[in-house]
């Protein structure tokens, strides 16, 4: 039997605990829930998220058939393990930190704090009323493998994670030999330092350079039974969605094999940026000048005897490190970032000498040096002990010849300066493998006309069939409509959430590791895989059980449409951030629930309001925002309306009421998923009631975005900037509703915002719609 079928019954459970009942009419909040028929169950404990409380709960759900529950007590944020009743339908009425910690305990605020609760109970009681259970899609079932794109340490690291883990691993490696680039080099920068004698002194222990240990790695991987290699091989096809990716891994030489995967891990690693893009360094013009990776090539092969020089075999006796070649640089041929790990390889590589070549001269020429990790800094005194030379330059230019000839500015002396050497060493960026972005070619068609937008379409067609044009080959291979493989935040790096979800992509299912997400070092990469693989692991786990993934881990909900209403617009398919919605034959939206994280987004880029949740919709707003009581206008007790995300902006509003920051007694807050999920009609319907001012308060956006959907607050920002014309329409003032970025730790400025605008609304006066 559907929930639709189910007679709905409505609890309402009030906590007079943490001062609630001391600052309320715990009374008067019975009442307000119970008038008029609102909930048929309505009760009071002193602690309701105690082992009673919940117990209390729970007999009313298996004994008396309350099947809709409004938790009256502390925020949604707290106590979740608690009020888990993920049986029936269930919200929170939050009137701990929204209400009695968020106001001054005084009888002048004694009458505003109990409205503000009341306004709050009938909020939620008309936001159950609008709720269903979600229960499960069951598009699949759990799907224990794993997919590792790319065979270097990265990629090892994942598979063996994940495979001690108990999970099948498929590691596909287009060369014809793990190890990637680690396995070129010929000793690593060590992890950790060594252990000190007497600080400062001769005899202390510094660390020196180690071995990579990559030979054990792929003798780790090869033994593992539930790792399967693939070398020589590709990723020709990703179709599906986490739990039922199918994948075809083509081999180089010949032959397809198609895999059921549960989640994948892209670690492709990155390439080193072209030196040929620096004329200033003569690259092409001498064997003696070379690359980072070069370099280890040479420490190779001398095998333990002195390094000698490409040109002529002759053991080198000087040598020169310029760092950070190319990078850091405002020509948008060149870098604009600096790779950070540069400096300890050039550390490194100079040990080399001093360990192999002895009396060689070894300089490192740096602008800004930076070793960073647990053994950067002794690793650093390590150069200086065996005596390499560090010196803050600006190399102008590199000039061939028997010997080299080096000329650069000394930024300590302010001089010019010449040097003539046996070999010069580029420290040369890493440039991401992360294959083409799928959004780079769309950024041309924002705005554009129907006619203009063909033209571009028709354009960007002829260039793609341009056999001169540079081509980027494809990693994965996505059947999706948004493109081929992974979005780029900025440089190429794959995008990632980086400071909430540091290996999630757009891609549902599809982590990222390594230096494809940014620069970093062996240790880091390592470290990335780790996080990544688990990751993947977690995301087995809940599309077998039907859950979203991150930010709304166990969300069993998912969007569902009426296909009656549908215009056909696709604005839900384009705005999608996660790619989560196709189209059918008939040109309607169709919903791959196992690659949605329920942001909502295509909810608020609905024009005819036909997408919803279960226990989400234009509905449950609609429904709190129409049963706040609007006082009439000669009250004066304006109200405001703050429509605040529930990852950056409702916490915000939570730690001020608990560090004691006062919020106005005016404002009603309703948490929504995201502000992309933001429906048009809220803001009418509000404005219309009879609010005075509204407030959106999304995450921060662009390319340093924090928001937890990725595009959802830049999407609203671009939707609501048209909101003036609505305004317009109503005779109101543009003022009275605004956008803004707020932070988790905006816990002064959130309450500030909402001051802000009650001083706006004493300005232009109250609403016009008032009752």
């Amino acid at each position: 039997m559907s929930d639709e079928q189910v007679e709905k019954k409505y609890g309402a459970y009030i906590c007079t605990g943490c001062g609630i009942g001391d600052r309320l009419d715990a009374g008067e909040l019975e009442s307000t829930a119970s008038r008029d028929g609102r909930m048929n169950v309505v009760k009071q404990h002193e602690m309701l998220c105690s082992k009673e409380g919940v117990q209390m709960i729970r007999d009313d759900i298996d004994n008396d058939g309350v099947n809709h529950a409004v938790i009256i007590a502390c925020s949604r944020r707290a106590k979740v393990e608690a009020f888990d009743f993920n049986d029936i339908a269930m919200t929170r009425c939050n009137i701990r930190e929204g209400v009695i910690w968020a106001r001054p305990d005084t009888d002048e605020a004694k009458e505003t704090t109990q409205e503000m609760a009341n306004d709050y109970i009938r909020m939620s009681c008309g936001e159950i009323k609008q709720m269903n259970k979600p229960s499960a899609s069951g598009q699949q079932s759990r799907n224990p493998n794993v997919l590792v794109v790319g065979g270097g340490i990265t990629g090892m690291t994942a598979a063996i994670e994940a495979a001690e883990a108990g999970y099948t691993v498929h590691l596909v490696e287009k060369s014809g030999a793990l190890g990637g680039h680690v396995a070129q080099l010929h000793k690593r920068v060590p992890f950790k330092a060594a252990p000190q004698g007497t600080p400062n002194s001769p005899d202390a222990n510094l660390p020196m350079p180690e071995d990579t240990g990559i030979e054990d790695m792929i003798a780790a991987v090869e033994g593992n039974d539930n790792i399967k290699v693939y070398l020589n091989s590709t990723v020709t096809k990703t179709s599906g969605a986490p739990g039922r990716f199918s994948v075809d891994i083509s081999a180089e030489s010949g032959g397809t094999t198609t895999e059921n995967i549960g989640s994948i891990v892209q670690a492709t690693g990155f390439n080193l940026y072209d030196p040929e893009n620096l004329p200033e360094f003569n690259y092409a013009g001498s064997p003696d000048i070379i690359t980072n990776l070069e370099m280890e090539a040479l420490a190779n092969a001398a095998n333990g005897g002195p390094i000698k020089r490409p040109s002529d075999g002759k053991e080198i006796t000087s040598v020169l490190f310029v760092q950070d070649a190319g990078q850091n640089s405002t020509d948008e041929d060149r870098l604009p970032y600096d790779s950070g790990i540069g400096d300890l390889v050039s550390i490194k590589q100079a040990l080399y000498f001093k360990h192999h070549n002895e009396g060689c001269d070894t300089t490192i020429c740096y602008n800004n040096l930076r070793t960073p990790g647990a053994a950067g800094e002794d690793f650093y005194r390590s150069g200086q002990k065996n005596g390499v030379i560090f010196t803050k330059s600006d190399v102008k230019e590199v000039t061939p010849g028997d010997s080299i000839t080096v000329k650069m500015h000394d930024k300590i002396l302010d001089e010019d300066a010449e040097v003539k050497v046996d070999l010069v060493v580029l420290d040369l960026g890493m440039v991401p493998n992360s294959g083409p972005d799928p959004y780079a070619a769309n950024e041309a068609l924002e705005g554009m006309s129907d006619e203009d937008r063909a033209e571009e379409l028709e354009a960007q067609e002829a260039h793609a069939a341009d056999e001169t044009s540079v081509k980027v080959e494809s990693i994965l291979n996505l059947d999706y409509r948004q493109g081929t493989d992974l979005p780029h935040l900025k440089h190429g790096f794959t995008d990632s959430h980086f400071i909430c979800f540091p290996y999630e992509t757009r891609r549902t299912g599809i982590y990222a590791a390594g230096p494809v997400r940014r620069p970093m070092d062996i240790r880091q990469a390592m470290d990335d895989a780790t996080g990544a693989a688990m990751k993947a692991i977690q995301e087995i786990e809940n599309a077998g059980q039907g859950r979203a993934a991150h930010p709304r881990v166990g969300d069993l909900s998912f969007p569902t449409f009426r296909k009656e209403g549908c215009t056909q617009c696709k604005r839900c398919t384009v705005e999608c951030p996660f790619g989560a919605i196709d189209e059918d034959e008939e040109r309607y939206p169709q919903y791959n629930e196992s690659r949605c994280r329920r942001c909502g987004t295509c909810m608020g880029a609905c024009p005819v309001r036909v997408i919803s949740f279960e226990n989400y919709s234009v509905n449950t707003v609609g429904a709190q925002i129409k049963e706040c009581d609007i006082p009439e206008e000669w009250d004066e007790k304006p109200r405001i309306l703050v429509l605040a995300c529930e990852n950056d902006a409702y916490p915000a509003l939570d730690q001020a009421a608990i560090s004691g920051v006062e919020i106005s007694p005016w404002a009603r807050v309703i948490p929504v998923r995201c502000l992309g999920s933001t429906s048009l009609s809220w803001v009418t319907d509000a404005l219309n009631n009879g609010f005075d001012g509204i407030i959106m308060m999304g995450c921060k956006r662009g390319d340093d975005y924090q928001c937890h959907f990725v595009r959802g607050s830049t999407m609203a920002a671009e939707r609501m900037a048209k909101v003036g014309d609505t305004l317009e329409t109503l005779n109101l003032e543009p003022e009275r509703v605004v956008v803004e970025e707020v932070a988790i730790t905006d816990i002064d400025r959130a309450p500030q915002l909402i001051k802000d605008m009650e001083e706006t609304i004493e300005k232009v006066g109250l609403s016009p719609f008032k009752f």
